[in-house]
């Protein structure tokens, strides 16, 4: 990029075309926001619960990995008390790089694809009392 150009704000369609490349990967929803999954675990969706900043990425990573990113670079990385408890770290996308971007999406896939896969068991209707 040139000198004095503005830098490109990545939006979650990049989130997306990274994450399309792994391995897995297919696209969804989570609490109705955009979002990545590998075998049916959310690893990357946009932010929706209110305490997050507009414009910020959820990834799934495990809480020493969160603290690290948080500690080395806290106006890029944050959390809020609704996110605290979860593995998971809030990203501005507006000040985040395209390269540690990739590397993100690719941690937080690797955290999510070796999590046990989600086993989705169909239960039988419970029969209606009248």
């Amino acid at each position: 990029m040139m000198a004095g150009m503005p830098k490109k704000t990545l939006t979650f369609d990049t989130v997306r075309e990274i994450g399309l490349a792994l391995p897995d990967v297919e696209t969804g929803t989570a609490y109705g926001s955009p979002a990545l999954k590998v075998h049916g675990r959310m690893f990357a969706c946009i932010a929706v619960h209110s305490s997050a900043e507009p414009g910020s990425l959820v990834l799934r990573l495990d809480f020493d990995q969160r603290d690290e990113l948080i500690a080395a670079d806290p106006s890029v990385y944050y959390l809020t008390d609704h996110y605290v408890d979860y593995p998971a770290v809030l990203v501005r996308l507006a000040r985040v790089s395209a390269d540690a971007l990739r590397d993100l999406v690719r941690m937080a896939w690797r955290f999510e694809s070796t999590q046990r896969p989600i086993r989705r068991v169909k239960r039988p209707a419970k029969p209606r009392r009248r």
